[in-house]
């Protein structure tokens, strides 16, 4: 076991994540640097030749009150089953909890939940397992995904995958004169602006035009792009998916509230899962839905778009965790489950008043006329 030390360990490891099938871009280290408040660390298995046989990007942050809190988003990339490797980057992780008096160590592998041999290692390991959120709001990644198999297929034998009205929807943006261009980081103010309007149309936080800027400055060209769709030259609906290794991701979406009618979004996905196709990816992955499958359900709508275009749903085992102090962390999850529905009440407080000020404003535009 040894850690990324260097520019030619750090190189070393980026090859072997670009190269591996379990691959994941929130391992990378382009990545972490758009996770600014983050320090980062790789912990990297070798054989018996020093040779990188398995790998885990580690997050590590302040958290006021408790102390460092260490994280690692859709790792380890290794043999999930082989336990002397998973061995190795555990003994990593305890060792950099001890270098930063860490309270808990928590990861969220792209690991299935019927994986009952991943299971077995990894509590085997000392590991905990929290296995029962089912909102996007419960875990820090997306529990449940949406994953459309691309391997060796070719574009005609993936969309007859597609449900019938997704395809017509497609073909009904391409009809009525929506055009789908790449653009350039100079563009990405608009795919803001529009991400904007989707947030408050569909009640979600929306990142700052900073942070789409630095993904930009990080990841493009070669792991990033934008897509915006336009109509009659007038942008109504962007995309942003992320390519790394064998597989490619839809990372953010942005619909203005017009010309919904035309189906951009449609599109927009033919598009880039075509580019993914074209790069001989494996997977296009579309990211979260939530789990519960309810028609009643706010989110239902998004799991019928992804599951239109014959996509696996998939479920992973959700948040493996080392609490080095048990009762702090005991401690820091209670605090942060009330600290997000703060949050989301001060958001849902701070749009009413926004909304009334807004119709105050109209009703005195109004009676200025009479």
């Amino acid at each position: 076991m040894r850690f990324v030390n260097s520019e030619e360990s750090a190189k070393e490891y980026t090859e072997f994540l670009e190269g591996h099938e379990r691959c994941n871009f929130q391992q990378s280290l382009e990545w972490g640097r758009v996770k600014t408040a983050w320090i980062k660390e790789v912990v990297l298995a070798e054989d018996e030749n020093g040779k990188i046989i398995g790998s885990i990007c580690v997050w590590i942050r302040k958290i006021p009150f408790f102390g460092n809190l260490m994280y690692s988003s859709r790792g380890p990339v290794c043999d999930i089953h082989d336990e002397k490797v998973l061995k190795q980057l555990t003994d990593g992780i305890i060792e950099l909890g001890k270098k930063y008096n860490a309270f808990v160590y928590r990861m969220e592998p792209d690991i299935k939940k019927d994986d009952l041999e991943f299971r077995r290692i990894v509590e085997l390991l000392d590991y905990k397992i929290k296995d029962d959120a089912k909102d996007f709001r419960d875990e820090i990644q997306p529990r449940f995904v949406f994953r459309l198999d691309l391997k060796g297929k070719t574009e005609d034998e993936v969309m007859a995958g597609f449900h019938q009205k997704t395809r017509y929807n497609i073909r009904l943006a391409a009809r009525k004169g929506v055009v789908v261009k790449e653009a350039g980081k100079e563009e990405m103010k608009t795919f803001h602006d529009i991400m904007v309007e989707t947030g408050k149309r569909d009640d979600f936080i929306i990142r700052s035009l900073e942070y789409f800027e630095k993904m930009y400055d990080e990841l493009a060209p070669k792991h990033m792009k934008l897509l915006m769709a336009y109509y009659n030259g007038e942008a109504i609906s962007g995309i942003i998916p992320i390519m790394y290794g064998n597989k490619t991701w839809y990372l953010y979406g942005a619909s203005s509230n017009r010309h919904r009618n035309l189906m951009p979004n449609y599109l927009l996905q033919w598009e880039m899962i075509k580019e993914a196709i074209k790069n001989g990816c494996d997977m296009y992955d579309f990211r979260g839905v939530s789990g519960v499958v309810d028609e009643s359900h706010p989110q239902y709508g998004l799991y019928r778009f992804k599951k239109g275009f014959g996509a696996e749903f998939t479920e992973f085992i959700g948040e493996v965790y080392m609490p080095f102090s048990p009762l702090k962390y005991k401690l820091y999850k209670f605090t942060e489950k009330n600290y997000r529905r703060l949050r989301t009440l001060k958001r849902k407080l701070t749009e009413k008043k926004e909304k009334s000020k807004e119709i105050k404003k109209e009703e005195s535009k109004e009676d200025n006329k009479k």
